[in-house]
């Protein structure tokens, strides 16, 4: 089932911390994490936007490929981006370096859109997980204007719109080890990822690294 919502994944990280390198060609049990985006995305959504500031790299795939409208990189300026050309008045976002995003997860999340809900975001023992959530095009203009006032964090325009929670124990039901939301940063979680992958390695035991 396709919903009225659009897909966005986000691909305009400066990775410094993977010396430069491309996390979304990261391949994880040898398949990209663009790939495994794109089989998700193109099951669930009409259409996916792709939010990155080197397009070429990205044309061999169905995406609707745009850029930052603000010459700041950061997360914040690519949900702007991607709220200013979906189509429809509600988008997902994903992080390009999720590799074991799960399409329940997102199937959870999406299903709780409803009138009025500007953020639908899940929440764990961690925190929030403000890259793998919903945004209304509402939050477009709060958005914006945050990112000229140079406030980059993201849930900090949370208290100007309508938030809904998705609580953990929801999430567990769908992803027993919360592994949707491991994001590769460093040369460390690449090894980390691989182990997960061959079942050896959950995301909480990753965490207990950090």
């Amino acid at each position: 089932m396709k919903f009225p919502c659009t897909g966005v994944i986000l691909a305009g990280g400066r990775n410094t911390r993977l010396y430069g390198r491309n996390k979304a060609f990261i391949r994880v049990g040898g398949k990209r994490i663009i790939d495994r985006l794109y089989h998700i995305f193109k099951d669930l959504f009409e259409e996916t936007i792709l939010v990155t500031n080197d397009p070429i790299q990205y044309l061999e795939w169905d995406y609707h490929i745009v850029t930052d409208l603000f010459p700041i990189r950061c997360s914040l300026t690519g949900i702007h981006a991607g709220l200013f050309y979906t189509a429809t008045s509600h988008a997902f976002f994903a992080a390009c370096d999720s590799p074991f995003l799960k399409k329940d997860v997102v199937e959870t999340i999406i299903n709780g859109i409803g009138p009025g809900i500007d953020v639908l975001i899940p929440e764990t023992s961690k925190g929030l997980e403000p890259l793998c959530a919903v945004y209304s095009k509402q939050c477009l203009k709060v958005v914006e204007q945050q990112i000229v006032q140079q406030k980059l964090k993201i849930d900090r325009f949370f208290r100007k719109v309508h938030v809904k929670k998705i609580p953990e124990d929801i999430l567990l039901e769908k992803d027993p080890n919360l592994i949707s939301f491991f994001n590769i940063n460093t040369p460390e979680d690449i090894e980390r990822a691989e182990k997960m992958e061959r079942g050896t390695l959950g995301r909480h035991e990753h965490d207990e690294y950090n």
